[in-house]
This record gives C-alpha cells, sequence and structure tokens, in this order.
C-alpha cells in the first residue's frame, strides 16, 4: 500500500511492459517494472493480462476469448517468463493453458478457452450495470496519497458502496475505473488488468488493515471487443461469503454505455 512518505518507483504503462516480451525458445520472456505489483507479487489483474496476450502470440489465429480461469498459485515478480500449451482446438473453439513463471517459481495459471461467433435464435441480456451517478459525480476510491501501487495507472471514482476498512455492514461495491495510458490490445486484456483493480469486497467489512491475497479468478467475457468509448468502465465487485479466512465475490464490469464486458468470481484469502 502506498503511504504520503514512499518513495515510488516511476508508473510504467501497461503498454511498456507488453513491449519487453520477447520470444525465448517456445514461450516468451519480459519484464514488469515495480510499479505493478501488489504487496509480494505482480498484481492479479496484470498477470491475467500477460496470459492472454501471451496466448495471442504463442497461438495463431485464436478467435475471441469468451470465458478464463486463473489461479494465482505463488509469488510472481520482475523477470517473468510465458509458455503456452492448445489443449484442444475445435471448429469454433480452442482451450489453451498458460504458465507465467518468474523467479519465486509458478506465478499463474490460466485456462483460456476462445469461441469463434456462431449463427444463433438465443439473445438474452439479464446483466445489467448497476444504476449508479457518473464518474464526474462520485469521489475519488483511494484517499489522497494511499492505495496499492499498481493503483497509480487509474483512475478511480467510488460509485456505490463502502470504502476499504470502514468497517461496513456490507460488502457491494462499485468503482468507476479508467486507464490513465492508451488503450492496448487486445481489449479484453486491458478488462482483466481494470476489472481486478478494486479491492476485494470484503475489505469493505475490516476494522483494521490486513492483508488479502487474490486465490483464483474465472470470468466469461459477453461482449469480446467492445470499443473503448470515453474510457470509463465500471467495476463491481460483492462478497457472498466470508467465513474460514476466505471470501467468495461475484464480479462485473461494464463499458459506460451499459454494455456488460465481463462477469466473474473470485476466490479471496483474508488474514483478518
Amino acid at each position: 500500500m502506498i503511504t504520503p512518505d514512499m518513495d515510488l518507483p516511476p508508473r510504467t504503462p501497461l503498454a511498456d511492459v507488453l513491449a519487453t516480451l520477447a520470444p525465448a525458445g517456445d514461450g516468451l520472456e519480459g519484464h514488469v517494472a515495480a510499479d505493478w505489483m501488489q504487496g509480494r507479487t505482480l498484481y492479479g489483474g496484470i498477470s491475467a493480462a500477460l496470459c492472454l496476450v501471451a496466448a495471442r502470440r504463442l497461438v495463431a489465429g485464436l478467435p475471441p476469448l469468451r470465458s478464463a480461469q486463473f489461479a494465482f498459485a505463488g509469488p510472481a515478480a520482475g523477470d517473468v517468463a510465458l509458455s503456452a500449451q492448445v489443449l484442444r482446438a475445435g471448429k469454433s473453439a480452442t482451450f489453451v493453458s498458460v504458465d507465467l513463471m518468474s523467479e519465486a517459481g509458478h506465478g499463474t495459471r490460466a485456462l483460456l478457452t476462445f469461441g469463434a461467433p456462431r449463427v444463433s435464435t438465443i439473445a438474452h441480456a439479464r446483466f445489467a450495470m448497476p444504476d449508479v451517478p457518473g464518474p464526474d459525480a462520485c469521489p475519488s476510491h483511494f484517499p489522497s496519497g494511499h492505495g496499492p501501487i499498481f493503483a497509480r495507472h487509474f483512475e478511480t471514482r467510488r460509485a456505490a458502496g463502502a470504502g476499504p476498512v470502514s468497517g461496513a455492514t456490507e460488502a457491494d461495491i462499485a468503482v468507476w475505473i479508467r486507464p490513465l495510458d492508451a488503450d492496448i490490445e487486445p481489449a479484453e486484456a486491458l478488462w482483466l488488468a481494470m476489472a481486478d483493480v478494486p479491492p476485494p469486497a470484503a475489505m469493505a467489512l475490516f476494522r483494521a488493515p490486513a492483508p488479502i491475497s487474490t486465490m483464483s479468478w474465472m470470468v466469461d467475457v459477453l461482449t469480446p471487443g467492445h470499443p473503448a468509448g470515453d474510457g470509463w468502465r465500471l467495476a463491481r465487485a460483492t462478497a457472498e461469503h466470508a467465513a474460514d479466512g476466505y471470501s467468495a465475490q461475484s464480479m462485473g464490469l461494464w463499458a459506460s454505455d451499459g454494455t456488460p464486458l465481463i462477469a466473474g468470481r473470485q476466490s479471496v484469502a483474508l488474514f483478518t
């Protein structure tokens, strides 16, 4: 977490991090700067984004991303290596496994499902964006001079719910998020980097600061390739159950025009 007296590293845009990725054997190697850390490990959102970018670069001709599962098995930092394996390629769907490694060992394992669009008579939309004020009417989500280091890459506005470590009785938050730097391709990689920006919703229940660690993350991509628009996206996280030091939460990400981008779930370890 940032404190007002910290000597912070310079900010490295996500595009610059992706530019470090270079072929190495059958995979990729690169470097993730310290300003993308969360505690002793890489921020989960950038680890997920790196796994998706690696799949796109290492496996040709992939259709749009439809769903993904990420297991954050251990800490990762600094120099990273990524490898990808095609598990199955069918007529419309391709399953790809990606591993992210660093000097600390196995950081992230991803299972990505890509699927080409098919003609269908079914259209069902029931994942509506919460009714919240627009970003211009909302306060900053993180107090000035505080928040995780990686959050310096985004502008955040709290649209609903209580802030972290506020001793709230409900754990349901909504946060407007906009990247400070230019969007990247594929768009879904940026969405992954953004959807995980708000702290786990259960942190609103905390009465004192304590560590947390995301263990796993499952996402469904609802509208692949949706244009960036004004850059704002709304992320919502709701802790549905917390016990035994673990929290299960549902998540969503919407474009500012209300288009649903991501629906997901996370399992979070709580050290309090």
